[in-house]
């Protein structure tokens, strides 16, 4: 589960988590070549894992065809684990999954997860979409997933076989933002992800309830939870502030129901901002969600999130315009690792 070349913060490994993000005035092609870039890096530097997110009818993400972009990226990196963070099983068969993800492993093996998660990754029109029939839920993810297993189970008599697929050892980790995954991940012995990045209210009780439920299984002998955050780091307190009105545009957008790409940095946020606005991203993008500043600052505030939630491992999360400033971010991160 650990790649052996990975570094750690404070005996913790830390991921990354990316979305392929189109810039405004940019492309989906630039994007990819960016998320190729970032992913050489973080190899280079030690980060454990390289993760891309699904997302469906967004204009400032690229990273719809996941399993694509995962191989893309696996095919141009030699170490560092790759995978989804995550893959929306309701939104697929589940035999297309088990197919997808077998050849990814069998491309690259040892080197592929498969983070799955209930939510559609996109609004009702785009899932009906995407799935032609909403009788497909996230009520079914239970079934859904038990189906997904037992295709990557070796069985020469099934009548439906996953080729590649089946008999491979590719590691499944549950995702949410809630405790229904954490409640199912704990019943099924399973590595569990909290997307503690955008539903930091949920956090505590979700691992609370993980940790509690969790029953051994021959995949996992003791829980392993690993958690989402935002870090924008730079040299300064201001200039990551300065960084951060990306991000806080692209939320304040979500919010609005505005479809937009990412945002450059803006000098004064509250041209943007209404006053109930702004209160309500700086409760959303506090801490622990979102850590924004230098070095000093994100190694305390980071060495605080881990101390009071006692994670395995972290994926960070940076929503920064300039790629160039995105790599320096997370470069800092990967110091802080040394």
């Amino acid at each position: 589960m650990i790649n052996p070349t990975a570094k750690k913060f404070n005996g913790t490994p830390l991921s990354i988590l990316d979305l392929a993000l189109i810039n405004e005035g940019s492309t989906a092609g630039q994007s990819f070549k960016n998320s190729v870039d970032l992913a050489q890096h973080a190899e280079k530097w030690g980060f454990n894992r390289f993760w891309l997110a699904e997302h469906h009818n967004m204009p400032g993400v690229a990273s719809s065809a996941t399993s694509v972009i995962i191989g893309h990226v696996a095919g141009a990196t030699e170490t560092i684990r790759v995978g989804s963070g995550g893959v929306m099983l309701p939104n697929h068969a589940p035999l297309v999954i088990a197919e997808q993800f077998g050849t990814l492993e069998t491309m690259y093996p040892g080197r592929i997860d498969l983070g799955l998660g209930r939510a559609p990754g996109s609004d009702q029109a785009t899932a009906y979409a995407l799935r032609r029939t909403l009788n497909s839920s996230g009520n079914e993810f239970p079934q859904q997933l038990a189906e997904l297993r037992q295709f990557f189970e070796y069985d020469p008599s099934a009548r439906v076989r996953a080729i590649p697929g089946e008999g491979l050892n590719i590691p499944i980790w549950l995702l949410g933002s809630s405790d229904f995954s954490a409640r199912l991940a704990a019943d099924l012995g399973l590595p569990f992800s909290f997307a503690s990045h955008f539903a930091p209210q949920y956090l505590m009780h979700a691992l609370q309830l993980y940790h509690q439920l969790f029953r051994p299984s021959k995949t996992l002998q003791e829980p392993y939870v690993m958690l989402g955050v935002n870090i924008i780091a730079a040299e300064t307190d201001e200039e990551a502030q300065y960084l951060a009105t990306s991000y806080q545009q692209q939320f304040l957008n979500i919010r609005r129901g505005v479809s937009s790409k990412l945002q450059p940095p803006v000098d004064n946020p509250d041209t943007f901002f209404s006053e109930f606005e702004r209160n309500a991203i700086e409760e959303l993008l506090e801490w622990p969600s979102t850590i924004v500043g230098s070095p000093e600052t994100v190694i305390r505030k980071l060495t605080a999130f881990i101390e009071a939630t006692k994670a395995n491992e972290l994926i960070i999360s940076s929503g920064i315009y300039n790629h160039e400033k995105r790599l320096r971010s997370y470069e800092l991160v990967a110091d802080m690792m040394k």
